[in-house]
């Protein structure tokens, strides 16, 4: 074969995988993608709205953050979808396809209404609150232990598996509340003339004002929550039997590692945060249920765990971007009556773009050369 052939034979992209990236070039990478995403989402607000290029994101922080009462609810927002990011990290770290945190949180709010819903009105607030607590956690644990046993003992397909766990805890939660609600549109709040199992305001001097509210109690257990996640993953023993098992399970084998073991025992964490945060969800934000209640976050959580690199401090950030986002996306669909899928549109398009840059971080892009011809 002549050396020109040879020359017109060779693709005019190639792709290899990267042996490494510096930590530099990364968060360049990141931070690009971020700014062509917010760009591409200016141009599409611009064009349905009056609202100037320049202007669209002070616009959308003024919806989000304009007031105390926006921020709480934008606080309220992020800690939830941090929550169940926080809880999906062991289990992906893990390479357990964990794609039942919706059926987990649900089975969590669901045991936490119950308790609400048949619970004497004489009992005591705190005590009730802290059944619920226990028995959404148990839930979500079991929601979470189901298919990791059958995966540890028939090595079952654990994403179908978790999957169609979130159809059964869907259907029981519309079975429950069609059950409450009798002949009413909807089941409403729960215990509204007690206040029976709704989580107290906390009235603390010496925090700030953003945490002295309604959702207050729901931002401290999920700031734990992170905090607490990041050193079982990074400190503990388990952490590093996660971290190993997610490595190569054969090589975990050969360390002592009871893999079995740690495959239940890393779901039941997952769920049972999952679970913790439907009972917050329920006590501490909507005081009700529906099939509604863990609003997809379950399904976005997945993607918020896996672009931080399961960091729960990471996590935290990429939470904040996307609650901000779709809630100042929201507020100019309000204003410019505009539908509601604005939101949906704006954080999809910030996500894909985040995604896409993992490609370009794990692998390197070439094009072929141009050559002179040889004669």
């Amino acid at each position: 074969m002549s050396k020109k052939s040879h020359k017109q034979s060779e693709p005019f992209v190639q792709i290899a995988k990267r042996e490494s990236i510096s930590t530099m070039n990364s968060i360049v990478i990141r931070l690009v993608a971020i700014v062509i995403a917010l760009s591409i989402n200016a141009v599409i607000v611009t064009s349905i709205t009056d609202i100037s290029f320049f202007s669209v994101y002070g616009v959308m922080f003024k919806e989000s953050f304009g007031n105390l009462s926006r921020f709480s609810w934008a606080l309220r927002d992020m800690v939830l979808l941090l929550g169940i990011g926080v809880a999906l990290a062991p289990a992906f770290k893990m390479r357990f396809w964990n794609i039942g945190a919706e059926g987990q949180v649900l089975a969590g709010a669901l045991a936490a209404s119950v308790v609400m819903y048949y619970c004497d009105d004489g009992l005591n607030n705190t005590l009730v609150i802290i059944v619920m607590i226990a028995v959404s956690i148990l839930a979500g644990a079991v929601w979470g232990i189901v298919p990791a046993v059958f995966k540890a003992k028939w090595n079952t397909n654990e994403t179908l598996f978790t999957l169609m766990m979130n159809y059964i805890a869907i259907q029981l939660v519309a079975c429950m509340t069609e059950l409450w609600r009798g002949r009413a549109s909807a089941l409403g709040k729960i215990n509204s003339d007690s206040f029976l199992g709704w989580m107290p305001q906390l009235n603390i001097n010496f925090l700030p004002q953003i945490f002295n509210q309604r959702y207050s109690i729901n931002i401290l257990v999920v700031l734990i929550l992170t905090i607490a996640m990041y050193f079982y993953l990074k400190k503990s023993k388990h952490g590093y039997e996660i971290a190993v098992v997610g490595e190569s399970q054969n090589t975990a084998k050969y360390a002592g590692i009871n893999v079995k073991k740690v495959i239940i025992r890393t779901m039941a964490v997952s769920g049972a945060i999952c679970g913790l945060i439907g009972c917050l969800t329920v006590s501490g934000k909507d005081q009700t249920i529906s099939t509604e209640t863990a609003g997809g976050n379950g399904f976005t959580a997945i993607i918020v765990a896996w672009i931080a690199k399961f960091n729960t401090f990471t996590m935290a950030g990429i939470a904040f971007l996307l609650i901000f986002l779709q809630r100042g996306a929201a507020g100019i669909a309000s204003q410019y009556g505009l539908n509601s899928y604005l939101s949906d549109i704006v954080s999809g398009i910030v996500l894909f773009f985040i995604l896409s840059c993992e490609f370009f971080i794990d692998y390197k892009v070439s094009f072929r050369k141009k050559s002179k011809e040889v004669k």
